[in-house]
């Protein structure tokens, strides 16, 4: 064993409570597993988090749970029962972190606020995720609204500028969710690092709706008091170009970015073998360039034709111009890139190893904790026991479906 593998990690001997589901909250939580945090995660008895069954992609799993619920222990608990909350309270008075993504106002119901936890646990750190922001001060309007990632998309403005001129199109992927998960994924670790320094806990209060309006702000200020907004643009780039996809003799596509006018006379010199173009009146600026993108398009795409997109991303590179390949998903799964700097390990799960991606960021003295995926219910019995029930409590929860 290496020493890496043998050093402590950030959050060894942090322990998290998750009152969770689908994507938000989860990626949230599986990111201090990574660090390693313990992470027990609070599934409804004999349903479980609902993106369990979102479908059956990975060898029966789901996609979702599998991407986001590693190296967690699962307690199914009814936190609606009394004897139901009497266990989680137990788990609390031993927890530091507490994440909830309930529906709005449910974890309050449940006497799960900060406000009524605070006194009984004042190191504890609660971090509320919602679509809208659950504030009791400042509720706003769309408080009690229900928020999924789509719907975040539209609010934000997000498809506004995403997509073709003709259409809107959403992201491919649950960015709202990732948004709001790596914001109370960031708050959860300084309120850690300020507990430190005063020993007390804090609320937590993360909306998906302002998490993507940050992630907004440079369609928001281009489009500054009242300016036209960045038109949709496809794959290109809305305000540069060339920037975007261009079709190649062999029918692939290369994707590729200029950033300046010393790459324009570069590009125009080794690449296109145009250097007379560098100085057209229609293309010597950025502003100009995008305002003929057409006309551009139309001489880009003809001198592309005679090569194969690989052909030209060798002449892209050897003039320092930025590109990449457009890769499909089972091309990421071979990307020589990931295997040579061997970013992907197997985990454990119940249908049998499952490879997975190691956590962004390769620390230098500890190993990311890369744990099983749990199943329904698999930690139970073990996680009573250590709060102190006996074999009779845990036989009359179960008869009483309480877990």
């Amino acid at each position: 064993m290496s020493p890496k593998s043998q050093s402590p990690r950030p959050l060894g001997g942090i322990t998290v409570i998750a009152l969770e589901h689908a994507i938000a909250a989860p990626f949230c939580t599986r990111q201090l597993a990574d660090l390693g945090a313990r992470v027990i995660k609070v599934e409804r008895p004999g349903v479980g988090d609902f993106a369990r069954d979102y479908d059956e992609r990975v060898r029966g799993l789901a996609s979702h749970f599998v991407w986001t619920n590693r190296s967690k222990e699962s307690l199914t608990l009814d936190v609606k029962r009394p004897r139901g909350q009497r266990v989680l309270q137990r788990l609390i008075a031993r927890a530091d972190v507490l994440v909830q993504n309930l529906a709005p106002g449910a974890a309050a119901r449940l006497g799960l606020s900060y406000e009524a936890l605070a006194p009984a646990y004042p190191k504890l750190i609660v971090c509320d995720i919602s679509g809208y922001g659950d504030d009791p001060v400042r509720p706003g309007p769309y408080r009690d609204k229900k928020a999924y990632d789509l719907l975040i998309q539209s609010e934000s403005g997000f498809l506004s500028v995403t997509g073709t001129p003709d259409e809107m199109a959403k992201a491919g992927c649950s960015i709202a969710d990732i948004a709001a998960g790596m914001y109370a994924y960031s708050n959860i670790l300084a309120a850690l690092l300020q507990r430190g320094k005063t020993g007390q806990g804090c609320r937590i209060d993360v909306s998906m709706l302002e998490s993507m309006a940050e992630w907004m702000s440079f369609p928001l200020y281009y489009a500054f008091e009242g300016q036209p907004p960045p038109p949709r643009a496809g794959a290109a780039h809305a305000t540069i170009y060339p920037y975007g996809p261009f079709p190649c003799g062999d029918g692939k596509t290369v994707m590729l970015g200029l950033q300046n006018e010393r790459e324009w006379k570069v590009f125009c010199d080794q690449v296109l073998n145009q250097p007379a173009l560098a100085s057209d009146p229609r293309f010597t600026s950025t502003p100009l360039r995008v305002q003929n993108r057409d006309a551009l398009r139309v001489l880009i795409v003809q001198a592309f034709k005679p090569f194969t997109a690989e052909q030209i991303a060798q002449s892209l590179d050897a003039a320092l111009i930025a590109n990449a390949q457009v890769r499909t998903m089972q091309d990421v799964w071979e990307h020589p890139q990931l295997a040579a700097r061997k970013r992907w390990t197997p985990i454990g799960s119940s249908a049998g190893p499952i490879v997975a991606l190691q956590p962004p960021g390769i620390p230098a003295a500890w190993q990311p904790r890369m744990d099983a995926i749990p199943t329904l219910g698999q930690h139970t019995e073990a996680i009573l026991a250590e709060i102190g029930y006996g074999a009779q409590e845990i036989a009359l929860l179960r008869s009483e479906k309480v877990v």
